[in-house]
Order: C-alpha cells, then sequence, then structure tokens
C-alpha cells in the first residue's frame, strides 16, 4: 500500500478515516460474482489483525442488499447475503453498518489495546496472538513467568487505566519514521506487510502505541470495564487470558 494509506484498491475507507461514520452514499464501481461488491467509498471494517469484518446493508432503488463479510484481494469485495439481490455496476447506494455490532468490536479492539499496554508494561510481554467478537476476547503472550495474583492484577490495573479516560488518537506515519518510535509493534513476530509504506498508528495517551488497523473508541472510559474471565496456560511461555468486556 502506497500514498493514500486508506486507499484499498477502488475504494475509499471510510471507517479509517473516521470510526464513528455509520451511514454514507457510495456508487458500485465493481461486481464479482465469485466474490462481492466493489464501493467507490465504504466504512465496511474488512477484518484483519484479530477484529471480525463489519455487517450490515446497501440501499438502492427500494432494495436492501445484506452484507455479511468482505473478501481482501486487489479490491475490498463487500460479500452479499445469499439470495440478495446485487446491484449493478453504477448504481447509487447508501450504505449502513450494523451500529451495535461495530460499537462492541470497538470498544473490544480497543479494551485489548490497553491489557496489551498493560501486560508489556508491568509484565515485559508481548503478545504472540489473539481473537476477538464482540464484548469477548482471547489474547496469548509470551509469558514464562507468571505470579499467582496475576489475573487479578492485570485486571485491576486494565480497569484503572480505562477509568483515566485516556485519549485514543490514531495517525498516519511514514514507514521510517513509524518504526523510529520505540516498541511500535507489540507482537513477538512483526507481521507488518514489508511493502507498507504508511503505517497507521494507533495511540493510548500515555500507556501504549501500536501500529494497528483497526477501528476504536475515541477514549478508554467508552470501552466499559474488562474482566479476565480465564487464564490458560498452552505450554512454555504460553498464556492465553480470555477476556469479556462488560
Amino acid at each position: 500500500m502506497s500514498g493514500d494509506g486508506n486507499q484499498h484498491g477502488h475504494t475509499h475507507r471510510l471507517d479509517l478515516d473516521d470510526a464513528s461514520v455509520r451511514e454514507w452514499d457510495a456508487t458500485v464501481v465493481g461486481v464479482d460474482p465469485e466474490r462481492g461488491i466493489v464501493l467507490d467509498r465504504s466504512a465496511f471494517y474488512p477484518g484483519g489483525g484479530g477484529q471480525p469484518p463489519d455487517q450490515g446493508v446497501l440501499l438502492w432503488g427500494g432494495v436492501r442488499t445484506r452484507i455479511v463479510g468482505t473478501v481482501r484481494g486487489d479490491d475490498l469485495y463487500l460479500v452479499p447475503h445469499d439470495g440478495d439481490p446485487v446491484p449493478p455496476v453504477g448504481t447509487a447506494v447508501r450504505g449502513a453498518l450494523d451500529d451495535e455490532r461495530r460499537t462492541q468490536l470497538m470498544r473490544t479492539h480497543s479494551g485489548l489495546h490497553v491489557l496489551t499496554g498493560v501486560v508489556f508494561r508491568d509484565f515485559g510481554a508481548l503478545v504472540t496472538g489473539g481473537n476477538m467478537e464482540p464484548l469477548s476476547a482471547r489474547m496469548d503472550f509470551d509469558l514464562a513467568e507468571v505470579p499467582p495474583d496475576f489475573k487479578e492484577r492485570v485486571a485491576e490495573a486494565v480497569n484503572a487505566e480505562i477509568r483515566t479516560d485516556r485519549r485514543i488518537t490514531v495517525s498516519n506515519l511514514p514507514r521510517e519514521e513509524a518504526f523510529a518510535i520505540p516498541d511500535i509493534i507489540r507482537t513477538a513476530t512483526n507481521l507488518l506487510p514489508p511493502d507498507i509504506e504508511i503505517v497507521r498508528i494507533v495511540d493510548i495517551a500515555g500507556l501504549d502505541t501500536q501500529a494497528d488497523g483497526g477501528t476504536h473508541v475515541a477514549s478508554t472510559a467508552m470501552i466499559g470495564q474488562l474482566e479476565v474471565v480465564k487464564m490458560e496456560s498452552k505450554g512454555k511461555g504460553f498464556r492465553r487470558l480470555r477476556v469479556r468486556i462488560t
């Protein structure tokens, strides 16, 4: 990706411009029978980094087409629900996200960034994997030794940071400038493709700065509360935390 970091193929990604966008006008610029619908502008988060894709609808000519996911390729292909009509190329549509799902995913994703920030700060551990659904998630850490009260200490520290109402901001930096930031990659393996020239940075003021492509709330207070439901040991140095957002 080069140039406009918020452009994927023919689609300008409104989700990266402003994560609060839920409805917008667009034009269909491509249709692939196998993959889906391409818009010139879209707020559908296509999935990635553990965050699943958005769902929603396209409204056109009195018709509703449900969108159940996204296929990434040279373009972002919105996947219509089986049996729903597909708008032809050139059609003006109104896009609308499932607001509850997106908002819950934003709260969850931001909560995970607070979690990784706290575990890195307090225990020096990097992330080895993770996945999320609305209001629930798992996060894996490279952590050889843990104190007996680790789960409780992490939950207490995370919720203290959430209550602090730290501002969450997003910026785009040239790759070289982004990698000059200490600990910008919080995963044990650098998953950032080498051809990415513009790096999207998510910053939780005073706590955590990471390269990240997902959607987030504007401040930690909007997350709610994070509960560490369970800690699992998956082998030497491999700890899995299962969390819930309430």
